[in-house]
């Protein structure tokens, strides 16, 4: 049974974490250039310049090589938005939501293999299940990770699926920046926010390769009226 991280075993030296990481740069790279259908293994190794049993050493196949780029993703991007969160004032949540869409562009628009991996979204690799009778104070706080698990997520594991890993990420990021508990409410609206803001952002990169300005626009005031409903009185 592999990890949850997808890895069928974690690198315990340098020189096998720099391999890993060559690896999935690889990965992300082949992603841009030829997409998921005609990826494979083998391109993956010799684009990253090591055998292919070093793939395989690290992953079953190429659905889990693009899992793990995918929470890769995710944990840049908290890095990313802990660090603009940093300077902000913790009343400000408008400020705070605008780093969190920033980076989620600025990423987009800079990081390989992004557009089609993000955090797990984009690949047509199984059906997403939202799980149901989590503890969202669990799922924020457990340091992981928006999409499909393929196979099917497991409704009672919220890690298996990535639409709920990112979700719980962003909540437990949001409730330390505001000293707020990560309640169940919280969680819920940061749930809705976050599918409400996935598919705008899909048709703003439909619609132009760098993300329509008008649609990114429209789409971050649709973001602060909905969150005022929660953040300006408090609840969560």
């Amino acid at each position: 049974m592999e990890p949850a991280d997808g890895l069928r075993r974690a690198p315990v030296q340098q020189r096998s974490t720099e391999r890993l990481a060559r690896i999935l740069d690889a990965c992300a790279e082949l992603l841009d250039e030829m997409g998921y259908e005609q990826l494979s293994t083998r391109a993956v190794a010799a684009r990253a310049g090591v055998p292919i049993g070093s793939v395989y050493r690290f992953f079953g196949n190429k659905r889990a090589m693009a899992d793990a780029l995918a929470r890769r993703n995710l944990d840049s991007y908290a890095e990313r938005v802990t660090e603009r969160l940093a300077p902000l004032d913790a009343r400000d949540w408008r400020s705070a939501i605008d780093a969190v869409l920033d980076e989620y562009l600025a990423m987009r628009r800079t990081v390989p293999g992004f557009a089609l991996v993000d955090f797990g979204a984009q690949l047509p690799l199984g059906t997403r299940v939202v799980a149901r009778n989590r503890d969202p104070a669990a799922d924020a706080g457990a340091g992981s990770a928006a999409g499909p698990a393929g196979p099917a997520a497991d409704p009672a594991d919220p890690d298996s699926d990535p639409g709920l890993r990112v979700v719980g990420r962003l909540t437990g990021l949001l409730a330390a920046h505001l000293g707020r508990a990560p309640t169940e409410a919280l969680h819920r609206t940061v749930l809705v926010a976050v599918e409400a803001t996935d598919a705008l952002l899909q048709l703003a990169f439909r619609t132009d390769p760098a993300g329509d300005p008008a649609i990114v626009a429209e789409t971050r005031e649709l973001l602060r009226a909905y969150l005022a409903r929660t953040l300006d009185r408090g609840d969560g």
